[in-house]
């Protein structure tokens, strides 16, 4: 059961770290579209970075039902 823990621990933090970085790009994004606000590659851009915020922001989440559904299976033992 330890290894469940420390898999969850695991997922949770490449989650929040992918969130991170997808947040950034993001934000780099929507400067861009502010100096060209008709590109349509930066807005197919926007839409895939704004997709992939939901996976991951899904998976943070799963992470952490999971962390916590493990602890507290742990604490009735």
């Amino acid at each position: 059961m330890k290894d469940l823990s420390v898999l969850y621990q695991s997922q949770y933090k490449k989650a929040k770290e992918t969130l991170d970085i997808l947040e950034k790009q993001r934000a780099q994004i929507d400067f861009n579209l502010q100096s060209n606000p008709i590109c349509s590659i930066l807005h197919k851009e926007l839409r895939t970075i704004n997709l992939d915020i939901k996976i991951t922001a899904n998976e943070l989440e799963h992470a952490e039902s999971a962390i916590v559904k493990y602890n507290f299976l742990m604490q009735d033992k």
